[in-house]
């Protein structure tokens, strides 16, 4: 390599050649040097660091300490401020499964006292491993998640557990299982009987029941009118159809209450004890048919939690 070097001290031009060995220490030397620099930069900024009683460091270190303090705090806000979003919706959802829950014990029958959804469930236990340990927020996450989870599935099964309650409930509405005169004494079974009025064997299709005249005679489950009209063999009479296949009859009536096409309540007056038609004195004849069949209404009385059979008497 020539290097010519030129001057205005010199009176001429001089050249300087330089071998490639001469020309690689020259190189080595630049790097060595730079190296060196930084090194020696590089000790200067640790000797500095190190003194903590430098104003200037420890102001920069205190404003880098707040500034991650405060992303600190801004990320720890928001992840307060999500876990509480989040515990708000399940504590709403906990308290109105527990208002469904309630409500589906009450239909169930269930004592109170037995079955509570106010109340802290029990729970305790020996501490294992010492205290324990802290539960990150991703594990506090994960645990909301799954409680989520777990409140969806149990409302789903509360959901179908009320529908059949639902509709075990209309069904009992629609059955005739209440007594139709609330004081009185059963005069006749269903089955056979020798006949009152002609002594000889027949079949009765119903019961009868004493009753004072004018005593109010009780829808025994819920339904629609559906005959109001007066029979030789049963008097004055009230059928009431209730909508699945059985209807109940009241017989020997000495008025009604109700017309036909009306909509009537389990335990609704509909009538009023007589003893019109074939019969020897004031009471109630009382039947339940199964698409015109008549059955043994003690069958479906019996159902009654409140009505009670004992022999040829009845009481409430």
């Amino acid at each position: 390599m020539n290097i010519i070097l030129v001057s205005d001290s010199l009176a001429k031009s001089r050249s300087v050649t330089l071998s490639q060995t001469q020309v690689f220490f020259i190189a080595f030397g630049i790097l060595a040097a730079g190296f060196m620099l930084a090194m020696a930069t590089y000790v200067m900024t640790m000797k500095f660091s190190v003194d903590l009683r430098n104003p200037y460091l420890r102001t920069l270190l205190a404003a880098l300490h707040e500034e991650q303090n405060r992303k600190n705090e801004a990320e720890l806000k928001d992840n307060i401020g999500a876990l509480a979003v989040k515990v708000g919706e399940l504590q709403a959802r906990i308290l109105r499964l527990d208002a469904f829950g309630d409500r589906l014990a009450r239909a169930a029958n269930i004592k109170r006292e037995e079955f509570r959804f106010d109340e802290k469930p029990g729970q305790g236990g020996p501490l294992v491993n010492g205290v324990g340990r802290d539960i990150t927020v991703a594990e506090f996450q994960q645990m909301l998640t799954e409680i989520s989870r777990v409140l969806d599935d149990r409302a789903d099964k509360l959901g179908v557990l009320d529908s059949y309650l639902m509709d075990d409930r209309l069904v009992r509405k629609t059955i005739p299982t209440t007594l139709p005169i609330e004081s009185g004494y059963y005069s006749s079974n269903y089955g056979s009987r020798i006949d009152p009025i002609n002594g000889r064997s027949t079949f009765h299709t119903g019961v009868d029941l004493i009753a004072p005249q004018g005593t109010p005679v009780l829808a025994a489950a819920g339904g629609i009118v559906s005959a109001v009209e007066y029979q030789a063999e049963y008097g004055n009479l009230v059928d009431v159809d209730h909508e699945n296949g059985l209807t109940s009859r009241y017989a020997h009536l000495s008025k009604s209450m109700v017309k036909i096409g009306d909509v009537v309540m389990k335990g609704q007056n509909i009538a009023l004890v007589g003893q019109t038609g074939r019969v020897t004195g004031p009471h109630l004849h009382f039947e339940v048919r199964e698409k015109g069949v008549p059955l043994n209404p003690n069958r479906f009385l019996s159902l009654g939690n409140k009505d009670v059979v004992i022999g040829n008497a009845y009481r409430k």
